[in-house]
């Protein structure tokens, strides 16, 4: 297994940094294309959880537009083969001083990259 091949790594970071774009523009319809279409995907958030993909379109659905900016550091994409990867991120609002993290779980599946879980925390630092 090939560990970080560059055309591997280059096509998670641009799904990543499209992801990144949409969330700011609270872009809800492509949030949720970039989620993996299932019961079994699991995003975990800052005080919320969804379990399955209706529960993320319908939490997506009430969220409103971010009122911050929000500054991406330190982040990492690893990728395993050709077809797993993870990425983590830590970022700084511009509405707080706690730090955040974040994670995502990608996979591709046979209608692209897609993210099949996901962790976002806060904390004081």
């Amino acid at each position: 297994m090939v560990v970080n091949d560059p055309e591997v790594l280059r096509e998670v970071r641009a799904r990543f940094e499209a992801y990144e774009r949409a969330f700011m523009a609270h872009d809800v319809q492509a949030l949720n294309g970039f989620f993996w279409n299932d019961p079994a995907v699991t995003r975990y958030g800052i005080a919320d959880r969804q379990l399955g993909h209706d529960a993320l379109a319908e939490f997506r659905a009430r969220s409103a537009r971010p009122d911050f900016t929000r500054r991406l550091e330190q982040t990492r994409i690893t990728t395993f083969g050709r077809d797993h990867a993870v990425a983590l991120t830590e970022f700084v609002r511009s509405d707080t001083t706690r730090r955040g993290f974040q994670s995502q779980t990608w996979v591709r599946l046979p209608e692209g990259w897609r993210i099949v879980a996901a962790h976002v925390s806060m904390i004081d630092f």
